[in-house]
């Protein structure tokens, strides 16, 4: 498909998500976003009232892709523990994916004032559902969600830091002694 059949709040779109991904936000002005999107500005603003619109349109787009993915990529574990080391497993794959670009949203916070209220709720829907993610993947386990979800946040950052798996690896490696020390321990509390 030809970059002028697409309609032009998609190329803006796809435009924002390039650039605001790679580039970074403060990074990005309006004048790129209209140049390689090949809209013009008052197309532009026919569409998007301002650039903090278009971040949000961004990050909503962004929670639909990454969030789909991330349930694709454990919808076939069978077990908690495979559900989770499955979700770690997507990390990586998005990272070698993306070039360690990291998270889109924990991206966008590092560049928006603490007044951005707008970008900041956004921003907090997003990992309020990666949270339920994990609590709802751990419900029927002793295991704190916290815990996992944690991990998962900070492995993430560290490596986009270091630009490689390791931190993931590292963090496979912790949850999965988390496991078996809850089998352990329920194995010998019926043993009782």
């Amino acid at each position: 498909m030809k970059h002028n059949e697409i309609k032009p709040r998609e190329r803006i779109l796809e435009t924002v998500s390039n650039l605001f991904h790679y580039q970074g936000y403060n990074a990005t002005g309006v004048n790129q976003i209209v140049e390689e999107s090949g809209v013009g500005k008052s197309s532009l603003y026919q569409h998007f009232r301002s650039k903090e619109e278009m971040a949000v349109a961004y990050l909503n787009e962004r929670h639909i892709f990454w969030f789909s993915n991330l349930v694709e990529s454990t919808s076939t574990s069978e077990s908690a523990e495979e559900k989770v080391l499955a979700a770690f497993d997507f990390i990586t794959l998005m990272n070698e994916k993306e070039e360690y670009r990291g998270c889109s949203f924990l991206n966008m916070l590092s560049e928006i004032p603490k007044e951005n209220t707008v970008l900041l709720t956004v921003i907090q829907q997003h990992k309020n559902e990666v949270q339920d993610f994990f609590r709802n993947t751990l419900k029927d386990t002793n295991i704190d969600s916290d815990h996992i979800y944690f991990l998962f946040e900070s492995a993430i950052i560290e490596s986009k830091l270091f630009t490689n798996a390791w931190p993931v690896h590292s963090a496979k490696s912790i949850i999965q002694s988390l496991f078996t020390h809850h089998y352990d321990t329920e194995t010998s509390l019926t043993a009782v």
